[in-house]
C-alpha cells in the first residue's frame, strides 16, 4: 500500500478510501446497496489495466491471500464474457463471471458480475484508470448489490484483492 499523496492544487490523497454509496431502487422501491474503493496505485494505468486484462496478471492476484486462480477466460471487448474460477486457501471453489458492458483500453472496463452459485443476483462492476502522479488512481464501483450483506462480503473481497493487485504492480509480488 502506499502512503497520501500530494498533487499541485490538490490535497494529499489517502493511498485507499472506502464508501457506501446509494444504489439503483430495488423491486421493493428500496436503494440497493452500492460501494466505492479508490487506490493510488505505484505502476502506469496501462499496468494497472494489463491486470486486469490479461489472464496470466490477473492470476497473479486475484482473491484474498493465499487464493489459487484455475484458468481465467477474459473475452475482453464489448459484449465479450468472462469467467474467473479461484479458490481460497479454505479449499472453497468460487467462479464468477459476466459480460464486458464498455471497454476503454488503458482507462475504463465495465462488466456484469455475477457469482455461479447465485447467477440471478447480477450486479454491474464499473473500473476507472487515470493518471495520478507517479502511478494510477484506480476506482472500482460496484453497484446494484442483492442486500447490505453481500455489499459488505464484497468490501472484504474487493480490498483483499485490490491489497494483493498493488503488492504486485508495486513489487512486492511483480
Amino acid at each position: 500500500m502506499t502512503a497520501p499523496t500530494a498533487h499541485a492544487g490538490h490535497e494529499p490523497r489517502p493511498a485507499s478510501t472506502v464508501s457506501a454509496l446509494s444504489g439503483a431502487t430495488g423491486e421493493a422501491g428500496g436503494a440497493r446497496p452500492s460501494l466505492m474503493l479508490r487506490r493510488h496505485i505505484k505502476a502506469p494505468p496501462a499496468r494497472v489495466y494489463a491486470a486486469w486484462t490479461q489472464p496470466e496478471q490477473l492470476a497473479k492476484w486475484w482473491g484474498p491471500e493465499g487464493s489459487k486462480v484455475g484458468p481465467a477466460e477474459l473475452d475482453v471487448r464489448v459484449g465479450g464474457r468472462f469467467f474467473i474460477r479461484f479458490a481460497t486457501p479454505d479449499g472453497e471453489r468460487h467462479g464468477v463471471g459476466g459480460a464486458y458492458r464498455a471497454v476503454v483500453a488503458g482507462e475504463r472496463l465495465v462488466f456484469d458480475w455475477a457469482w455461479q452459485s447465485t447467477p440471478e443476483r447480477v450486479s454491474l462492476v464499473s473500473l476507472r484508470f487515470a493518471p495520478d502522479g507517479d502511478g494510477t488512481l484506480f476506482t472500482l464501483v460496484h453497484e446494484q448489490f442483492y442486500d447490505e450483506a453481500a455489499r459488505a462480503g464484497h468490501e472484504r473481497g474487493w480490498t483483499a484483492s485490490l491489497d494483493r493487485l498493488a503488492a504486485h504492480l508495486e513489487g512486492a509480488g511483480a
